[in-house]
């Protein structure tokens, strides 16, 4: 059913027509990264999408910069020392030795370990980082970085393929100005991660439109809305499958009204992730570009510092294409239809224009289901503060010399930051930090933070991999004509090279996120376990793939397959129903017993033994009758066995062993946080 809204026009909401001063982030050494071959997130992309930006000639309308990346003592700023160590040494070759490690960081099925990991989340961070501080001293009024927001990562640990949340570390360097910061969030998955880190804060109120039921991460419900001081702080309108231009414009427009209204932020970030536009490989929505772009018009409008950052998208094609536009719509310059000729320009066949249509999709959001989302969601906003409980005046600064008004302070800030262009942060931007002590170490003291609820919210559901939701009416993977092969087989990503070469078997111990060793048929083998290869076996409750599905020349599972769908999970085996996804977000689910939702955890969060190599039967284990005659020595028989328990450990149940420790340190702290959270919720 299509949901009624506002048509899509080019009027100016709040008359902003007037030119913005706009910086532009790019690190021309993103593209080189590639997650693992046949991965779904392609940093390609942001190569791809700065081609078209260049060839449309918009860098005659934006400052370009390349932004120092983040530092590992930056990125501490918010992510746990060790967590950030372990990104730092751990690559493809030494994997092996950090085992537990990987379990316990949640990484190695979404978010894989491949080569330059700790490079690109410098280059991700520092963008957006730089962004922040730049806006913070009025050097531009918009900031964009396209190779940031990567909204799920946590605190210590990594989730669906976001590893450094450089989202989280932009409001970090914002707060040190502005006192209130708005987080708006389009992509169509939840942003949990940054939801998590400012849950009990109101110098931080968060906003996320996303699609809610079974789908990855299973958080952002319209009930969560913060704890503590960030109580109503928190804002999720959750929405059904196929939601299109108008019906979004419809909701979006009316909630950042009145978000506006009444926090009244001095500064904003907006995350514009593609995965919400149609066709998306890993989305369920149906904006078109213009309807996606016409968010990022629209919080342009009120004429706040704006942080802009890219986030999911997996349609490579499609989310260049959008990203490009919509920095043409920040620097107010038209862009014809017709795409000029760049780098790229065989990915964009065969119409090889600069639009992405939506399809005829379903549109599951009636319309009196959005009109009951949107009026809880203004409500919950009345029941906030008019102004949030923090300094409302300027911070008086004493004067840096005799007779030294605010234009001689200007031009010193000038010339102290030409003198130290390599610096983010230097002795005179810090003495003018307006944070108040302790105001942004939250997330240092973790018992306070699971008794305040900033772990994250109850509900078993967190588990599921981002890739365990695919979109059976997604678009045709990117195709280059020149080539006659799909992206993904070039060497661009790190991938094979040459059509239908199959992909490694990964080591033991050493699996990669890739679908394609997920999904390729291969009815005849086993993986060592007496599981059908084609089974797909993880540490985390995901959907089994039937081995008869048929794979395309990258090795992904064709998406235009339905077929290719199971909606069986393992290893709990109980199958969710479908008309789950149609449960009002509104109206909360059925009460449980402790004892039956810590069953349901447990059942989710057990291992599979599937990843695990059966070693060679030892000489030891050989039966009786292969063994010397009875009348051989006693010590013989002595000595083989003491050979036998003194024998190295075979390296692939060592590593088995390692994970399985990791991730049950994990689940431990989960469980205890969830426990937390709900008794916080139920004193208050």
């Amino acid at each position: 059913m299509a949901g009624s809204g506002p048509p899509i026009d080019d009027i100016i909401v709040n008359g902003s027509a007037q030119p913005k001063k706009v910086a532009y982030f790019y690190d021309s050494d993103v593209g080189n990264y590639a997650y693992v071959a046949g991965h779904p997130m392609k940093p390609h992309r942001i190569r791809m999408a700065h081609s078209l930006i260049m060839n449309y000639g918009l860098y005659t309308k934006m400052e370009i910069y390349r932004a120092k990346p983040a530092s590992k003592f930056e990125m501490t700023q918010f992510h746990t020392d060790e967590y950030v160590d372990f990104l730092q040494k751990v690559t493809p070759d030494n994997m092996d030795n950090f085992s537990k490690e990987q379990g316990k960081y949640n990484v190695g099925d979404d978010c894989p370990v491949f080569d330059g990991l700790f490079e690109f989340c410098g280059i991700s961070a520092g963008g957006s980082m730089e962004g922040a501080a730049r806006l913070n001293r009025g050097k531009c009024d918009v900031a964009i970085n396209w190779a940031g927001g990567l909204h799920h990562a946590k605190k210590s640990e990594a989730s669906g393929f976001c590893y450094v949340n450089d989202i989280v570390l932009g409001i970090i360097e914002l707060l040190r100005f502005k006192q209130r910061v708005l987080y708006i969030d389009i992509d169509v998955h939840h942003g949990d991660g940054v939801e998590e880190a400012f849950y009990t804060t109101d110098r931080v109120m968060t906003v996320s439109f996303h699609k809610y039921g079974e789908y990855f991460p299973g958080t952002g419900e319209l009930r969560d809305i913060g704890v503590g001081n960030g109580k109503y702080y928190s804002v999720n309108f959750p929405l059904r499958d196929g939601i299109t231009d108008e019906t979004y414009k419809g909701v979006f427009e009316p909630v950042i009204k009145a978000v506006m209204d009444w926090y009244r932020p001095e500064a904003v970030v907006l995350q514009c992730g593609g995965d919400s536009l149609s066709g998306d490989r890993l989305g369920c929505f149906n904006l078109s570009m213009k309807g996606h772009a016409n968010c990022v018009k629209y919080v342009k409008s009120f004429n706040l510092p704006v942080l802009v950052v890219g986030g999911g998208g997996y349609t490579m094609r499609n989310v260049a294409r959008t990203w490009a536009y919509e920095t043409g719509q920040l620097v107010g310059q038209e862009m014809g239809p017709q795409l000029p000729y760049n780098d790229y320009y065989d990915y964009f066949g065969p119409d090889y224009e600069l639009d992405v249509r939506p399809s005829n999709m379903d549109n599951a959001n009636s319309p009196e289901y959005l009109e009951k989302i949107r009026s809880q969601v203004i409500e919950n906003l009345k029941r906030t503060a008019f102004a949030p409980s923090v300094q409302m005046t300027d911070v008086p600064r004493s004067p840096l010399g005799p007779g030294m008004d605010e234009d001689a302070d200007d031009v010193m800030d000038d010339l102290d930051a030409d003198q130290n262009p390599d610096a983010r942060y230097t002795q005179r931007g810090w003495d003018k930090y307006i944070s108040k002590d302790g105001e942004l170490s939250e997330s240092e003291d973790e018992e306070a933070n699971s008794n305040m609820g900033i772990h994250r919210q109850p509900g078993q559901r967190r588990r599921r991999n981002i890739m365990d939701y695919q979109n059976p009416n997604a678009a045709p993977d990117d195709f280059d004509s020149r080539l006659g092969t799909p992206d993904v087989v070039r060497s661009i990503n790190g991938e094979t090279s040459a059509r239908g070469t199959k992909n490694p078997s990964p080591a033991p111990g050493r699996r990669s996120a890739s679908r394609a060793s997920s999904a390729r048929p291969q009815p005849s083998s086993t993986n060592g376990t007496g599981n059908a290869a084609g089974a797909r076996s993880n540490g985390t409750s995901s959907r089994t793939r039937t081995p008869a599905v048929p794979a395309d020349d990258d090795g992904d599972v064709d998406m235009e397959e339905p077929s290719g769908l199971n909606r069986s999970y393992s290893p709990s085996g109980n199958s969710q129903n479908s008309a789950a996804q149609d449960t009002d977000a509104a109206v909360p689910g059925p009460s449980t017993t402790a004892t039956q939702s810590q069953t349901a955890r447990v059942a989710s969060r057990s291992r599979s033994p599937g990843f695990v190599v059966t070693p060679p039967e030892s000489p030891a284990a050989q039966p009786a009758a292969a063994a010397p005659a009875a009348t051989a020595p006693v010590q013989d028989v002595e000595m083989a066995e003491d050979e036998a328990e003194e024998g190295p450990a075979d390296p692939a149940t060592d590593v088995a062993t390692k994970k399985e420790e990791g991730v049950e340190e994990r689940h431990e702290a989960d469980t205890k946080a969830e426990a937390a959270t709900e008794a916080a919720t139920k004193a208050e």
